[in-house]
């Protein structure tokens, strides 16, 4: 028996599918590719990050890895560990949770690098690049791998660097000043730092 591979025309097509299923796609080159489960460890700091964020803004403003964010380039979607949505985003998102291209950016986005050269590169340097291109004003780098946290923010197209964070480093948010976090609080809550 021969199973067919689905592909899709646009994004409006991928959008209107529905397999029955709760599974995350990455609509690539037309064809869509399962996301694979995260790992314990990268749940783990995510879940302590959605926690942090929602005491300081409200639960509504958080979103964690099933909120869906469009992008140019392939793939053309990406499911990020944690993003902070606009106060507009609330009602956008009801009935889908996909924040498109013609919708405003989300304020943050939170990416727990996976192990793996491939992961990587893909956190480091492809989504680094789409969501730059995307016009996300501030975008961390959370490397369990290093212990560090990279937070990168939009200086006109470009991310520049705000810094490279490690050990009892506070965080420096540009948009969330209140976040009172080192590196190694938020690696504890991954079982990374004993």
């Amino acid at each position: 028996m021969t199973q067919t591979q689905l592909r899709f025309q646009s994004f409006e097509e991928y959008l209107s599918y529905d397999d029955g299923t709760e599974k995350l796609y990455e609509l690539f080159n037309g064809e869509l590719i399962e996301v694979p489960p995260e790992s314990g460890e990268n749940v783990s700091i995510a879940g302590f990050l959605f926690v942090h964020f929602a005491l300081l803004l409200g639960h509504l403003r958080v979103r964690g890895h099933g909120l869906e964010l469009e992008v140019r380039g392939e793939p053309r979607n990406r499911y990020p560990d944690l993003t902070i949505i606009r106060d507009e985003h609330i009602q956008q998102l009801r009935r889908r949770n996909t924040i498109r291209l013609a919708m405003a950016a989300p304020l943050l986005v939170v990416e727990v690098v996976s192990p793996g050269d491939l992961q990587r590169d893909r956190d480091y340097i492809a989504k680094r690049m789409q969501y730059q291109d995307r016009g996300l004003p501030e975008y961390w780098i959370i490397d369990p791998q290093t212990e560090t946290v990279l937070i990168l923010e939009l200086a006109g197209t470009d991310y520049r660097e705000v810094g490279t964070f490690c050990g009892n480093d506070r965080l420096c948010s540009p948009q969330f000043e209140a976040v009172n976090l080192s590196a190694t609080k938020i690696f504890a809550a991954g079982g990374v730092v004993e």
